[in-house]
């Protein structure tokens, strides 16, 4: 019964950390579509000051000294956009560059909150078919196994039989 019991914890947890491969290449698209978006913004911005004879940062300097508290707000929104833009484009590189394992303890790290959420609320579970996939649900499994093996025993102890050597 108790190895019954860990074998499906093991199955569980192999099933259930399988899907983090498909969630992270999910979540990495988001992220590159939210990069792309910005870069455009970015580029257009930058193309609109050159063309001015302006440096990014004198074309935001043109919006916070203007006396129209909207162009004001304008500029401060864009030097917003530009550092997150820096920002997950930053994050992106790390994710894209790292291994496997890597992106396991990088990915929580960098969660965007906003990104990360939209892709968990879309999110669709999908059977692994690549070595990513079957790793971590082999690395699940074994967790889950060993995890619940041992909770079964400590929690098994008292009911131990205990056997009297008699001499």
């Amino acid at each position: 019964m108790r190895r019954t019991l860990c074998i499906l914890g093991g199955l569980a947890c192999g099933v259930a950390l399988s899907q983090f491969p498909e969630y992270a290449q999910q979540y990495t698209q988001r992220l590159g579509g939210a990069v792309d978006e910005l870069r455009i913004i970015t580029t257009d911005f930058d193309r609109a000051a050159v063309e001015a004879g302006l440096t990014r940062p004198q074309a935001l300097d043109h919006y916070g000294d203007s006396d129209d508290a909207f162009l004001v707000d304008r500029g401060r929104s864009m030097e917003a956009t530009f550092a997150r833009y820096a920002e997950l484009s930053a994050t992106l590189s790390l994710i894209e560059g790292a291994g496997a394992a890597e992106r396991f303890t990088l990915l929580p790290q960098f969660f965007d909150t906003e990104i990360g959420g939209r892709a968990l609320d879309n999110f669709k579970p999908a059977m692994p078919v690549t070595m990513e996939g079957f790793a971590y649900a082999g690395a699940g499994f074994l967790i889950g196994y060993l995890v619940l093996s041992a909770i079964t025993r400590v929690l098994l102890l008292p009911f131990r039989r205990r056997h009297r050597h008699t001499v």
